[in-house]
């Protein structure tokens, strides 16, 4: 939890220090968080459309959030937020969440057509509901393997560096850390990339 509110406390002031150096031509912490935002205002223009600004916010947040996360369990002494379980839960239900509020919003009753299949006809109905509850199955798992995934990573990344640590104190640890750099990037990343396909998924048109 402690480490929790230090990523919150890091983000903040660098949004800060960010919003201070506002110029026409970016330098310092504004060129690096513009470059961030722009990384993600692609991914959510490129796979979601026309809507993908709106989502830009919530997007870019988590993101940045599970990245600084992932970064302080680098730090001796300091423990990844995202190694505990349910910092990940907390992070995994908004998306769910979010995902059928705006599929309901933007579809209406109609939301009900991403359940049940490209299939419509009348004979076809049992079909239609094994594949209604197939899609219900899986929807629900999507918090729980969002946040496995990215606790498993984690605690194994820490567990890692932890034990060449003892055995080697110099060598090897300095390969691995880096390793766990990679290992941290692209955690946040799959993690982001997945809860935008789940939103896209939502808003889009069912064929």
């Amino acid at each position: 939890m402690a480490f929790s509110w230090v990523a919150t406390i890091i983000i903040i002031i660098v949004a800060i220090l960010a919003r201070k150096s506002l110029n026409l031509v970016p330098s310092g912490v504004q060129n690096f968080v513009e470059v961030i935002i722009e990384f993600f205002l692609d991914l959510v223009e490129t796979n979601i459309g026309h809507l993908g600004r709106h989502f830009l916010p919530f997007i870019g947040t988590i993101g940045i959030y599970v990245l600084v996360c992932n970064f302080l369990g680098l730090i001796p002494g300091c423990e990844a937020p995202t190694s505990n379980l349910n910092t990940n839960a907390a992070l995994a239900l908004p998306v769910f969440f979010a995902t059928h509020i705006y599929g309901i919003k933007e579809h209406g009753l109609g939301y009900i057509k991403h359940f049940v299949g490209p299939i419509r006809s009348l004979p076809a109905l049992p079909l239609m509901i094994l594949m209604f509850i197939i899609e219900v199955i899986g929807h629900l798992a999507r918090p729980l393997t969002l946040s496995v995934r990215l606790f498993g990573n984690m605690v194994a990344k820490h567990k890692i560096i932890l034990i060449l640590l003892l055995l080697s104190p110099v060598v090897v640890p300095t390969a691995i850390l880096g390793l766990g750099v990679l290992v941290s990037v692209i955690q946040a990343f799959v993690f982001v990339l997945l809860t935008t396909l789940y939103l896209a998924g939502s808003v889009e048109a069912a064929h």
